[in-house]
């Protein structure tokens, strides 16, 4: 039994993975502040002794004991890290300067949970972990893609100057149950439309591609990472084999039977025109890939929408 550390814990991904972690039969302790967090997302591990939740922001230093951090505190949205791109570089960088303050002090093992858009408008394709990416530090979205990137800096420099134990995971297009309603992700905008029989808005021509993962497999590889050994990282999680963002709008009228159109804005700046991982790094490091087809996940996703919307009517 370990105690555990995951910051964003009452998040979409965190969540899903103080469940799994207690499940092992782990200590686990859930910090957020519940900006994108829920409390309906772990109300249901409340009553679990091996369970401690605390209300608290990443920005400022905390003291605990701990074996391992899970270090996801960070609003993943558009609509959400765009609400307050200061805080979201703050939440970035000085969050994980806490994080590996704590680590160092404590001897902990800590992972972060970076992004596959610190590839930015990705010239590679599919990208690998060694494609540095094609980035723009002064854009709109470049609060979450810059600050993630810091934080790989500032992970790696820890480890190389004091030598703490370190992980580093590159998240590409997750989703799943407990996505927000209103984050302006593709997968929620699409479904939560569709199901109020409202327009789908794609931008540009949809022609841009996406790879989907569904949350428990992104879970697995996340564990199974931070209990390697002698392999750091970075290494991508997510599902090969892109789809373009008019498929999956099809995808999910078809699967809701929804009456709702499509239609189209001009593009948004800096949003990346393909996106696919290389996963051939986990595969051969953690013996590590997705098994959800993405109908069965979006399938999964469309009936816990159903259930919330029926829920606040």
């Amino acid at each position: 039994m370990k105690k555990i550390l995951i910051t964003g814990g009452a998040g979409f991904i965190g969540s899903f993975l103080c469940e799994r972690l207690l499940a092992e039969g782990n200590e686990v302790i859930c910090l957020d502040n519940f900006f994108t967090g829920r409390k309906t997302n772990i109300n249901h591990l409340r009553d679990n002794p091996r369970f401690d939740l605390i209300r608290h922001d990443v920005v400022e230093p905390i003291l605990l004991e701990v074996d391992q951090i899970y270090n996801m505190a960070c609003p993943a949205s558009p609509v959400h890290y765009q609400h307050n791109p200061v805080k979201t570089v703050k939440t970035n960088v000085m969050g994980a300067l806490n994080m590996l303050g704590l680590a160092k002090r404590v001897g902990a093992r800590i992972l972060q949970a970076s992004t596959s858009e610190v590839y930015g408008d990705p010239q590679v394709h599919p990208q690998t972990e060694g494609y540095v990416g094609h980035v723009n530090p002064i854009g709109p979205r470049s609060c979450y893609d810059e600050g993630k990137r810091v934080a790989e800096t500032l992970m790696m420099d820890y480890h190389r100057q004091n030598g703490v134990d370190i992980k580093i995971i590159r998240i590409f297009n997750t989703y799943g149950p407990r996505m927000l309603a209103d984050d302006g992700r593709v997968v929620s905008n699409f479904i939560v439309a569709a199901l109020k029989n409202e327009p789908l808005t794609v931008y540009s021509d949809g022609s841009q591609t996406r790879a989907f993962c569904y949350v428990d497999d992104l879970v697995e590889g996340i564990v199974r990472m931070m209990n390697s050994e002698n392999f750091i990282g970075p290494v991508n999680l997510g599902r090969p084999g892109e789809m373009t963002v008019m498929d999956l709008a099809r995808m999910v009228l078809e699967l809701t039977g929804s009456k709702s159109k499509i239609t189209h804005l001009p593009a948004r700046q800096d949003d990346p025109l393909q996106r696919d991982p290389d996963i051939s790094l986990a595969k051969e490091k953690l013996g590590w890939q997705p098994t959800t087809p993405v109908r069965d996940g979006i399938g999964r996703t469309i009936a816990f929408f159903e259930k919330l919307l029926s829920e606040s009517r």
